[in-house]
């Protein structure tokens, strides 16, 4: 791991240390993958997340051990199916109320889902036309078992964008134009944030001779963009930014997404960080890299 690489998890816990600052922890999450071979066992990794103070837990599609492990943790749970289940799912009701019924109203009394993810970085891609159906039908079947609190959504890269700099030229594809209407619409009824995946290292590794380290880290003195009369002193601002500005263009600009930026700054959203673990199993060597935790339990960094 190069120092680089390390500079962007130290800059992580500086960015986290300023949202916990905002919110007291309760709108910050870590998300919970399992492709590793040496994790611990769920039961385990519950207990970490609430003697770390961490309230919020994503998982990329249910496990059961660990739905089974959250009863009662007073941890709050946002999950969704795969995306290759989306298709089926959009096209008949039938299939979403077995999701549903499967997955999550075993757990219902004993675990708080907070949100349901339909897709994701489903988009753009070949699930993308299904997304709005499935999460309607989705929203269905959760009113007729009785959670139609419970709010759903997707979660979209920043390859959604056609363009992304200046963060006021943001933009969606205009294959996928159409979709994300459709998908905010949904999301405006259920008063829903969107979520989108911001790695702020993927962009400087890709153009580092154009993106200066410190706009990546969080650690530059003076706006490094001045975009529209708004400073931007760090990428992933300016990454969220473009993305309020696609969802302006497609008269969507009250969708809320995460934490406030100059554009948004009065938003203050939940949050999930990428990631609770170090998995082996994941793509070599940089996505190894990710966690908060070794599969030890012990921390990376002393942070929480």
């Amino acid at each position: 791991m190069g120092p680089r690489f390390s500079g962007f998890l130290i800059s992580a816990m500086v960015f986290l240390t300023q949202l916990l600052s905002l919110t007291d922890g309760r709108d910050i999450g870590v998300c919970y993958g399992l492709n590793g071979n040496n994790l611990p066992s769920p039961g385990d990794v519950i207990n970490l997340y609430k003697t770390s103070g961490i309230n919020n837990i994503r998982l990329y599609q249910p496990y059961p051990e660990v739905l089974e492990a959250a009863r009662g943790s007073g941890i709050s749970l946002s999950m969704g199916p795969r995306n290759e289940d989306i298709q089926s799912l959009a096209k008949d009701q039938s299939a979403a109320d077995a999701w549903v019924n499967t997955n999550i109203v075993p757990y219902k009394d004993d675990v708080q889902f907070k949100l349901i993810t339909i897709g994701n970085e489903a988009i753009p891609g070949q699930s993308s036309s299904y997304i709005p159906d499935a999460m309607n039908n989705i929203m269905n079947s959760l009113a007729s078992f009785g959670l139609g609190t419970t709010k759903v959504t997707t979660v979209v890269p920043m390859n959604a964008l056609s363009t992304s700099y200046p963060p006021s030229d943001g933009a969606f594809g205009s294959d996928i134009t159409s979709i994300m209407t459709s998908i905010m619409a949904i999301l405006a009824l259920q008063d829903s944030p969107l979520l989108i995946n911001v790695y702020p290292y993927f962009a400087y590794a890709s153009d580092p001779t154009r993106i200066s380290l410190d706009y990546a880290l969080f650690t530059s003195t003076a706006p490094v963009v001045v975009d529209q009369g708004l400073e931007y002193y760090n990428l992933f601002d300016g990454m969220v930014d473009a993305v309020n500005a696609a969802l302006d263009k497609i008269d969507f600009g009250q969708i809320t997404l995460i934490k406030g930026t100059p554009k948004r700054p009065e938003y203050i959203m939940p949050t999930f960080f990428f990631e609770m673990f170090n998995e082996d199993l994941k793509q070599p060597t940089v996505e190894q890299n990710f966690g908060f935790f070794f599969p030890n339990m012990n921390p990376v960094y002393p942070f929480w």
